[in-house]
């Protein structure tokens, strides 16, 4: 019996590739980015978190390049040692002034940050309380913190009654730290920040949150869920990757300047991992610029993305509800939206498939997220597309008319510096 057994047995992919509907691992060949070329061919990307659209905007390709020309491909090193250059720096000191805190520090990806940041800031005899629907970064940084016989109480879904009967079982006296997605990736939904900042006071716990799909798409100015609520000072720390909004790789946390330097300097993911390369964090520092140019960005998205839900639910799917970029349409099954999936392909539509034991058996779904860079034309394909595979496979109606026309408040135009994208 070898440990590599389980790796010749399995052959779960092989089976969907045999089918013909394996969903996983498309090679994009080119990309403008609402629109990619897959397979020779080109498709409607509405699978991508790059929710700003900006990993193609101009300035941000020409930031990256003229990095790569000043410092090369790579520091080499980890910021800890010779891996801090003066654009870490500056996007340090430019998001964290941009989120209202006082200091930020950078991680080499948005994996890593949550790891990097849990670890350290528990010790032996606190306990952490985290979502069930937490990210997946959140649930390994939680696990590393098992050598130190730290507890994670993982409450109900954005349950705040089932949060506080939790806290309220805990000695008064003990450290807690709270952790939440600021918007939960698979479901799209926000949470709570509200409520569970009250709580943070009341029963002496902190607060982190890990705003993946909140950054630049929620919240004044795009700055995500603490700043929708309002409640950004009672949050201690929130992070972020760079490869979404900021149309980069790497993540960042911001938060206190004396909470940021004890992380600099007992954070192992961040002492022993080569520092973000100096061409993403200076198209990091472009994107953010077109950003703060551009506050409607956000309020495009989101507008997209509440086209399409509304026009999915009035056509009869069953769609999550909720104020994100993420649109997620429940189908049921895994064999059913593998056959879905695969027909939207076959139409040029490029959306994503989430199957058990990835979610609940009965919550498989295919969870669309929108950029500021679509159009009228691309979403008004999708919901029409959508409506026609669903008649096909008998999920809806087919007495269901196209709802393509579904109205939503108006489109913002899309001024991106010196170059209008359409």
């Amino acid at each position: 019996m070898s440990l590599l057994d389980k790796c010749y047995s399995y052959n779960y992919p092989d089976t969907l590739k045999e089918k013909g509907i394996y969903p996983y691992f498309k090679s994009v060949e080119d990309s403008e980015g609402p629109v990619v070329q897959m397979g020779g061919k080109k498709v409607i990307m509405a699978g991508s978190n790059n929710y700003l659209g900006l990993s193609y905007h101009p300035l941000v390709k020409e930031a990256s390049i003229k990095a790569i020309e000043k410092y090369g491909t790579s520091c080499s090193g980890s910021r800890f040692m010779t891996g801090t250059t003066d654009l870490h720096e500056e996007m340090e000191e430019k998001i964290a002034s941009f989120m209202g805190k006082e200091a930020a520090l950078l991680f080499s990806s948005g994996f890593q940050t949550a790891q990097g940041i849990i670890y350290p800031m528990v010790s032996r005899g606190d306990i952490i309380l985290s979502d069930r629907d937490n990210h997946a970064s959140i649930v390994v940084g939680n696990s590393m913190t098992s050598s130190l016989n730290i507890p994670t109480i993982r409450y109900h879904h954005n349950n705040m009654e089932d949060l506080e009967r939790r806290l309220d079982k805990l000695p008064a006296e003990q450290n807690k730290l709270i952790v939440t997605d600021g918007v939960f990736s698979t479901l799209g939904t926000v949470t709570s920040l509200d409520e569970i900042t009250k709580l943070a006071k009341t029963y002496n716990a902190n607060v982190i949150v890990d705003d993946a799909h909140g950054f630049g798409v929620i919240g004044d100015g795009g700055r995500g869920a603490a700043h929708s609520f309002g409640v950004e000072n009672d949050v201690d720390l929130i992070m972020s990757p760079l490869s979404k909004s900021l149309a980069s790789v790497g993540g960042f946390v911001v938060g206190e300047e004396r909470v940021i330097n004890y992380l600099k300097h007992k954070s192992p993911a961040l002492m022993f991992s080569t520092s973000p390369a100096p061409a993403s964090v200076a198209a990091a520092l472009a994107a953010l610029a077109v950003l703060k140019e551009n506050p409607m960005l956000p309020k495009q998205v989101t507008n997209h993305a509440n086209k399409v839900r509304e026009g999915l639910k009035q056509a009869g799917f069953t769609v999550i509800d909720g104020a994100s970029a993420i649109v997620p349409v429940i189908i049921g099954d895994n064999d059913t939206t593998f056959k879905f999936w695969k027909t939207l392909y076959e139409e040029n539509i490029f959306v994503n498939a989430f199957v058990s034991p990835g979610v609940p058996e009965g919550l498989q779904m295919l969870r669309l997220s929108f950029m500021a860079t679509h159009n009228d034309d691309h979403l008004n394909y999708i919901i029409d597309t959508f409506i026609k595979v669903g008649k096909k496979l008998s999920l809806i109606s087919a007495a269901t008319t196209d709802t393509a026309q579904v109205k939503v408040a108006p489109d913002f135009p899309l001024e991106f510096g010196m170059k209008k994208l359409a």
